[in-house]
């Protein structure tokens, strides 16, 4: 196990200017001038058309099968979605119309029980 050397006892901020060691032997070939507009002006190299591993493995059929289905999921999202959008308001009227119907048909049986219930009561006090 190799031992790591401890960390320094004072970080850099972003903002000052570090100077490095001079290093103790000088090296006897000097390193060519280099501007530093000279990697300003360069662009990086283009990486290699390479396929994702996943897609090295497939063939034709199953890639067309995976975009099948994930377009179907989609479609079925966006056609029950689209569903809901229209017909809320048709169900909300129907049942706007059948909550009417049932209220107007229950005042109805409710005025004939009571009609019936009093003419009944009122026979019987007659028959006294």
């Amino acid at each position: 196990m190799t031992m790591r050397p401890p960390p320094p006892a004072r970080v850099p901020t972003l903002t000052e200017v570090v100077r490095l060691p001079e290093p103790a032997a000088t090296p006897s070939v000097a390193p060519p001038a280099v501007s530093p507009t000279a990697f300003a002006r360069t662009e990086p190299a283009p990486l290699p058309a390479m396929e994702p591993p996943a897609l090295r493995s497939l063939d034709e059929d199953e890639i067309v099968e995976r975009v099948l289905a994930d377009l179907q999921r989609q479609v079925e999202l966006m056609l029950e979605v689209k569903l809901r959008e229209a017909l809320a308001p048709a169900l909300t009227r129907a049942t706007d119309a059948l909550m009417r119907e049932a209220r107007n048909e229950l005042a109805s049986t409710l005025r004939d029980v009571v009609a019936r219930a009093v003419s009944q009561e009122i026979s019987r006090h007659r028959g006294r």
